[in-house]
């Protein structure tokens, strides 16, 4: 096994994908010199000088373990988390939701990394990448403009800039008794589109409702400035009542079995996962806020009168890359290896899905610098379903890339029938049953620390 301690490791980024990235090289024995703009410069988001800043007491979501996040909660507890440790030490009441008392959370978590052995925290922008040594980068959706241009040039595509996602819905809840499958001039599989008709009076209806809707304000840094090709849906409408019909909507080549006809207007719902359990809402990107949008999509749009929506759609600014085509499944570059991606950057989305691809590209990069197999978490665990995201193993072929939260519709499919009510808790088990047998391959006992550093303390 080599000696990791002669092993430096830059770890770019100072919120929870780096920190916790750093945290776990270190306390693994890897020399960690951990860079962050603050306090020199600040993102328009960040207010404070402490690191892992949350904009949010509730950033950290529902601790539900029944919920995918709850249960990547409970992973990276079990894992011996630095952020799940901070989060549980300054909690606040808030339900089932894992909400903190942002400034201690932060200022524990610099205290941590402060303090522990072999971190060196150097303060200042990152314009250029080191040219030597592993390299993490975990700068989130908000990397500065000198160093987006320094990532270009390696990994050899422009970086994007607006992150626009569409809903994601639960394939057992869209009415399939409305719903049909169609591709549109019968285009690829004739299975790989789910169709959902509207007649005039119902798109018109569904229309007015959109121009209406209550909207999320951009931030003062986010100034809209939309790709056309992906224009939100409340845009394209307030340009005139028919542009949906003759865009994302447009129904030219369909026909709806049920009448024989071609409708006035579609939505179309494409296969998110292999398996077919989540289903996207193409070309409906929007601002709308999320209450707006289930209302309005299930009171608007025939066959979704039921539908459980897995991810809602929203547009802000970020910037990641195509990790799935870029990234080796050890999550390096393909074509500079020293390279490392982590958090937001790599395509999650989220504080606690970036601290958990933080510590995946912690272990990831130990392996390869003690020269041991890297072996990644079982895709039925929250951990695992995120890494096939990144990676693509989650998605059809060809799936264009596009930032997501952990949600239950990137884990492989449950076996047998079962109620709806209750897949959730058979998806938490199985995932805890299943990381369980996994632990051992992160160094990481049953106590939640590595198996060195229990030595180091005995």
């Amino acid at each position: 096994m080599a000696d990791v301690k002669q092993q430096r490791v830059t770890v770019i980024g100072g919120g929870l994908a780096g920190t916790e990235c750093a945290y776990q090289l270190a306390r693994r024995g890897v020399p960690v010199v951990l860079r962050e703009m603050k306090p020199h410069k600040r993102s328009p988001a960040h207010k404070s000088d402490s690191l892992a800043e949350l904009v949010c007491s509730n950033s950290l979501r529902s601790d539900n373990p029944e919920s995918a996040v709850g249960l990547l909660h409970a992973e990276l507890r079990a894992l011996g988390s630095l952020i799940l440790r901070s989060a549980d030490e300054h909690r606040v009441p808030a339900g089932d939701a894992l909400a903190v008392e942002r400034e201690g959370f932060s200022s524990a978590i610099t205290r941590a990394l402060l303090g522990q052995a072999g971190v060196e925290l150097v303060a200042g922008e990152v314009e250029t990448l080191p040219e030597e040594g592993p390299v993490v980068v975990a700068t989130g959706p908000l990397t500065s403009d000198a160093l987006t241009r320094e990532l270009e040039r390696h990994v050899g595509q422009k970086l994007y800039f607006y992150d626009s996602i569409a809903p994601i819905l639960s394939g057992d809840s869209v009415d399939m008794s409305v719903a049909f499958r169609q591709s549109r001039y019968g285009k690829g599989g004739g299975d790989d589109y789910l169709n959902l008709p509207m007649d005039r009076e119902e798109y018109y209806r569904f229309i007015a409702e959109v121009k209406a809707g209550q909207k999320v304000v951009p931030h003062s840094f986010e100034e809209p400035k939309y790709f056309e090709g992906c224009l939100p849906i409340e845009v394209m409408a307030e340009r005139g009542d028919d542009t949906l019909a003759y865009g994302p909507m447009k129904p030219v080549g369909l026909r709806d079995p049920r009448t024989g006809k071609e409708p006035h207007a579609v939505v179309q719902l494409r296969m998110e996962d292999r398996a077919g359990t989540s289903w996207n809402m193409v070309g409906f990107q929007t601002r709308l806020t999320w209450g707006e949008q289930k209302r309005i999509f299930t009171t608007c749009i025939p066959g979704l009168q039921g539908a459980e929506f897995l991810r809602m759609g929203q547009i802000h600014r970020n910037t990641f890359i195509d990790s799935p085509r870029l990234l080796s499944s050890d999550l390096s570059l393909k074509s500079e290896p020293r390279l490392y991606f982590a958090g937001q950057i790599s395509g999650v989305e989220g504080y606690v899905e970036s601290a958990a691809c933080g510590y995946l590209v912690a272990l990831a990069l130990h392996a390869k610098l003690t020269g041991t197999e890297w072996v990644p978490p079982p895709a039925t665990t929250a951990l695992g379903a995120l890494f096939r995201h990144v990676t693509g193993e989650a998605h059809p072929p060809d799936y264009p890339h596009q930032p997501s939260n952990i949600i239950f519709g990137l884990f492989p499919p449950l076996t047998g029938r079962m109620k709806k009510a209750d897949k959730r808790a058979a998806y938490s088990a199985r995932g805890k049953q299943d990381l369980a047998a996994w632990l051992p391959h992160a160094g990481v006992p049953a106590s939640g620390a590595p198996e060195h550093e229990e030595q180091r303390n005995a």
